[in-house]
């Protein structure tokens, strides 16, 4: 068991009910998944087919969109924050912040840069969404949408 859980750390990502399988090579890609599928047989464990995609070089993974080059932000997501109009009640303050913690990780300072958004969501606090307010509201929609690519470390 110990041998076969090394090999799940350099050939599997699992988060939830979600795994990925990958390789060096795509041999290397077809020898994992068999491993890992044959394994998934003497456990019982049933796959969704629906839900299972094949050797691909790209996908969205947990609203993320994960290739060679790294982890990014899915660009639909971008565009629906980037179309974002000021928010005008707390309702829809708390849906955008609620949004954008989603990708936090990719903003530098992000509770900082946010506290006078976050603010307005204090109880028993006036909603007054002013220029400050709008400018952070401008400046998370900008970083957000002008991310830099995360890449995980190369350990090799």
């Amino acid at each position: 068991m110990a041998i076969f859980s090394d090999f799940l750390e350099k050939t599997v990502e699992v988060f939830m009910n979600d795994f990925s399988v990958f390789g060096d090579s795509f041999q290397s890609c077809l020898d994992n998944l068999e491993a890992i599928l044959t394994r998934c047989e003497e456990t019982n464990l049933v796959l969704n087919w629906k839900k299972c995609h094949f050797m691909m070089t790209e996908g969205i993974v947990l609203g993320h969109k994960v290739s060679k080059a790294g982890l990014e932000v899915d660009e639909a997501k971008i565009d629906v924050i980037a179309k974002l109009p000021p928010s005008s009640n707390v309702k829809a303050l708390r849906s955008f912040l609620g949004h954008v913690g989603f990708y936090r990780r990719f903003v530098k300072g992000f509770s900082q840069i946010a506290r006078p958004l976050s603010a307005l969501l204090e109880a028993n606090r006036p909603y007054d969404f002013n220029e400050d307010c709008c400018d952070v509201f401008e400046t998370l929609k900008y970083a957000l949408t002008t991310a830099p690519v995360l890449i995980a470390p190369n350990w090799t």
